[in-house]
């Protein structure tokens, strides 16, 4: 307990420091990587790929946040990995379940194995705008002036990568093939074609009561989702048997918006992990405006109608559909994908 509070206090502590030192000299200048990066550009000129070495990056999630935000976290070290040509190296989710149910990171080097192993170097990196084209190359340089060295570079906590939808496919590989998919429990019909939504509420309440500044960016009405639906059911020109199901938190009474519609189930009580899954394996995902949702949006092989007015992007693929702020989309993109889908 006093560990987990201390390690709360740093990250607290680390971020406040590297909000003050954005745009200022500590930004790069309180760092060892950055510097010797200078100097091997003054006295070795040294640039280009760094062919030959043996290179890791890792983000440790932010254990004090949800499994949302870690799955950031962690997906801007598994992005960045790829993206500077070095090998990616994983750190566990904050809890043993969400990392057994992810299998994330089944077949992949441990960080922690490198921070015990002393023959490697170990780096942290600057925060990046990672939306910034001369801040990225920085990082390269970087990466580029540790040639043919053995380096494990730290990516600073909760180092941003605002697309988040660059490694989809990727994700979806990893946790379709992850061993706990032979564990799954599905409460879904396989005859049916089951809409689940994701209602983000609880901690998004609590914003709102506090009068957080940041909370209408992330709230959505019933009124929008139960918009959505609606649209959904309407492009369902092909004969299909429906199943709805609404992962959130309260009561019933908290979403009278649905009872228009028939066979709702309302998944109020459903744990973090098994709504997950269930979000995944939907056919039709409805999601939130939160990373709960995001990122089984960014796994499922079903079809996802997602809010356009969103921080991170979304696959430019079809079975991605993008709804306005008052739920309304493009039906005939939904309809065209169904038939796609189910057998006439």
């Amino acid at each position: 307990m006093k560990r987990n509070l201390y390690e709360k206090l740093i990250i607290k502590l680390r971020g406040r420091f590297l909000d003050l030192a954005r745009n200022t000299p500590f930004q790069y200048g309180a760092y060892a990587s950055y510097w010797h990066y200078r100097l091997q550009k003054i006295f070795n000129n040294s640039s280009g790929p760094a062919r030959g070495s043996v290179q890791y990056i890792a983000q440790k999630p932010n254990y004090s946040a949800g499994i949302g935000h870690q799955l950031a976290n962690w997906n801007a070290g598994y992005y960045f990995a790829g993206y500077y040509q070095v090998h990616f190296a994983h750190f566990p989710f904050s809890g043993k379940k969400w990392e057994a149910l992810l299998g994330f990171g089944e077949n992949e080097t441990t960080a922690h194995s490198l921070l015990k192993d002393r023959s490697f170097k170990k780096r942290r990196l600057p925060r990046f705008n990672s939306e910034k084209k001369e801040e990225i190359t920085l990082i390269a340089n970087i990466i580029a002036s540790y040639k043919k060295k053995k380096v494990f570079f730290l990516l600073e906590q909760d180092q941003g990568y605002m697309e988040q939808c660059g490694t989809a496919a990727s994700l979806s590989k990893k946790f379709f093939m992850a061993a706990a998919r032979q564990e799954n429990k599905l409460f879904y019909d396989p005859r049916q074609l089951n809409i689940a939504i994701h209602i983000r509420r609880g901690d998004i309440v609590s914003m709102k009561q506090s009068n957080k500044s940041n909370w209408e960016q992330r709230w959505l009405n019933n009124d929008y989702y139960a918009a959505v639906l609606k649209n959904v059911l309407a492009a369902l020109s092909l004969p299909a048997k429906t199943a709805i199901y609404i992962f959130s938190q309260g009561h019933e009474n908290d979403f009278p918006e649905f009872k228009q519609f028939n066979g709702i189930h309302y998944c109020l009580d459903v744990n973090a992990y098994d709504s997950f899954v269930h979000l995944v394996y939907a056919d039709i995902l409805i999601s939130s405006k939160s990373s709960f949702s995001y990122k089984p949006a960014l796994i499922s092989k079903g079809i996802k109608i997602c809010p356009a007015d969103f921080w991170h992007r979304y696959p430019g693929c079809p079975d991605f559909i993008l709804a306005a702020d008052d739920g309304n989309f493009d039906g005939g993109e939904l309809a065209k994908e169904l038939k796609k889908r189910i057998p006439v």
